[in-house]
């Protein structure tokens, strides 16, 4: 339909379609900066949002700084959606970059206002189009970029010009300025205006521009220009809550934000646009732009509310992330996994992916860290469920007691036991595959570095599985041996249990990666499992010479000992590559000092030897 509507006004006149020609040229500008801006990825993003936001004004600074070189503040709103999403920002720091990215689109009317609406940047256009078209066709992908760039700007450039052009044509045929409507009723309806304007493009840059260009031609008054200007803002949240849609639910509570900031501050400058204009008017004269400057002084307003929604919100940051957490509770969301005390318990969904939406496939460093997140997300599932099939109580191996040998309770009964089949499905499949479907949907577009942390990445997965493949063959013999008449069997399984206590006990101290970078701790919990290991160290040979244990438990005890192996072995091993994938800063010789196999071998030999 819109389509039809756009045909009939080509028709009608060929300087209307200059102007919606204009609009499409802008827009298709600005797509072209996105596409340039895509190219620098590769854990650049990741390393300039470390650096740039841990603090309020630092956040507000990166949105400043971003919107003015993207020109686009819904561009930037959809990023930090993404960036949420994928666990790269905290939801203070993504609110930080939305109010900075509502100051930094007024950059955009200062530009066209004083720079395009006053020399021939049509001019400029050109050498930047052909210099871009010259770089986009190389090989380099970051050549590519470059040229994205360049023709995005002159797009942007070109678009302006025509628009521009559009509008004092259409001048000589229509004044659209006798459809002017006076009075607070204009300033709602042009408002209005102004927010359908924007949601039909999905840039508020293109309304304000479209807005500048009309009003340097007379086309529209000054006060319904403001209007539109306040609607510009308003509409712009469609695009972060198009974009949210995709998100998890801290994409949701930042696109809610976005919401409630422009929202807010478009309703408190209609109610005081009159001491709001003689405030503009005021900043003008010392601007010394002239009292007839009316583009420029459009600018200085657009700049003036946003810079007053900003300082009014800013007090109220931190009630502001409250609120939206108890507003839109993460029900899905779990730091650390606890499963039901009593393993009948069906109360509990099958656990999904926490970080693996389309918002986080948006750049190739946000899907890699969204899948770290969803791979540690796995990694504590994996924890649990090998501590509940071997009846390990979470609590005691958490807690600050020395030695579990002997604090770990007696099993009395199977029904302590948890199926570890049943755990399986419910904890750790859905989540697998759905790592495996993302990873799989994100490859083609990752850099070769990004490539070889995704293979790292899907093999601490593919461990993690065979830790639970190895806990639920141990966890059939623990059922069947654990009340065994023979002190001798229950003693080594109790054993089994013991070693797979202690390590998992150093695993859980380092499962907040990010605030330790200790890989050694890896290598000392693979020295104790070495020790610990009644097979190699000979212990469980000697109790079998010995007579203690029947030839016939004897074989299950052996196979059962080397799958307590196999479970402590593919837990480190995944911890170790998560805490690689995690600690970006990690010294390079303290990741040279890991020790080999054969090396914690021989340790772990003379340790118990001695």
């Amino acid at each position: 339909m819109l389509l039809v509507i756009l045909s009939y006004l080509f028709w009608l006149s060929d300087n209307l379609t200059q102007i919606c020609a204009g609009v499409a040229i802008f827009l298709f500008g600005m797509l072209s900066l996105e596409e340039g801006f895509k190219a620098f990825t590769g854990g650049v993003l990741e390393r300039v949002l470390q650096k740039t936001t841990d603090t309020l004004p630092k956040s507000m600074a990166f949105g400043v700084a971003t919107t003015t070189l993207m020109q686009s503040s819904s561009l930037i709103s959809v990023l930090t959606i993404s960036f949420l999403s994928a666990g790269l920002l905290s939801l203070s720091q993504g609110i930080g970059i939305i109010f900075g990215a509502n100051l930094g689109t007024t950059t955009g009317a200062w530009l066209v206002a004083g720079f395009g609406l006053k020399v021939n940047i049509s001019a400029y256009a050109m050498p930047l189009l052909v210099f871009g078209a010259v770089l986009v066709l190389q090989r380099n992908k970051k050549w590519q970029g470059l040229g994205y760039i360049f023709a995005g700007i002159g797009f942007l450039f070109l678009g302006i010009h025509h628009m521009k052009e559009g509008f004092d044509a259409f001048r000589d045929q229509i004044d659209l300025t006798q459809y002017a409507i006076p009075g607070f009723k204009g300033l709602l309806i042009y408002t209005l205006l102004g927010i359908v304007a924007t949601v039909v493009m999905q840039s508020s840059h293109a309304t304000l521009v479209l807005t500048i260009t009309a009003l340097s031609s007379g086309q529209i008054t000054y006060t319904n220009a403001l209007a539109l200007a306040i609607g510009a803002n308003v509409g712009t949240t469609i695009t972060a809550i198009l974009g949210a849609l995709s998100a998890n639910v801290e994409g949701k509570r930042l696109a809610f934000a976005h919401v409630i900031f422009n929202v807010s501050t478009g309703l408190l400058t209609l109610l005081i646009i009159v001491p709001l204009q003689h405030t503009v008017d005021w900043v003008s004269a010392a601007l010394a732009i002239a009292d007839d400057d009316y583009t420029l002084k459009l600018s200085v307003f657009h700049t003036l509310f946003n810079l007053m929604g900003i300082l009014i919100m800013i007090p109220f940051t931190a009630t502001l992330v409250t609120k939206l957490e108890t507003w839109l509770p993460d029900k899905n969301r779990r730091a650390e996994l606890r499963l039901p005390v009593n393993k009948t318990d069906e109360r509990v969904e099958v656990v999904k992916a926490q970080y693996l939406n389309a918002s986080a496939k948006l750049y190739p460093d946000t899907a890699i860290q969204a899948l770290i997140q969803e791979v540690r997300h796995l990694y504590s599932n994996t924890l649990e469920v090998v501590l509940r099939g071997m009846s390990i109580p979470r609590d005691l191996v958490e807690s600050s007691k020395a030695d579990l040998s002997h604090e770990l309770p007696e099993i009395r009964g199977q029904e302590q036991f948890h199926g570890i089949e049943d755990l399986y499905e419910r904890y750790i499949k859905q989540l697998y595959a759905e790592i495996m479907e993302f990873a799989s949907s994100v490859q083609a577009g990752l850099t070769p570095n990004q490539s070889v942390l995704l293979v790292q990445l899907l093999s601490a997965c593919q461990k993690l599985i065979e830790s639970v493949k190895a806990s639920k063959h141990l966890n059939k013999n623990l059922i069947h041996f654990i009340e065994s008449d023979n002190p001798w069997v229950v003693e080594q399984y109790n054993n089994f249990r013991i070693r797979i206590a202690e390590c998992i006990r150093e695993l859980l101290r380092l499962q907040q990666f990010e605030k330790g970078h200790d890989l050694l701790t890896c290598d000392r919990i693979r020295i104790y499992a070495e020790q610990a290991d009644l097979i190699k160290n000979g212990d469980l040979f000697k109790i079998i010479r010995a007579g203690h244990i029947p030839g016939a438990v004897s074989g299950s005890l052996l196979k059962d000992g080397h799958y307590s192996s196999q479970i402590i072995s593919a837990l480190v091993d995944s911890a170790e590559i998560i805490m690689k994938s995690v600690s970006a800063g990690v010294d390079p010789a303290e990741m040279e000092l890991n020790l080999a196999v054969d090396e914690i071998e021989e340790l772990a030999r003379n340790k118990h030897q001695g």
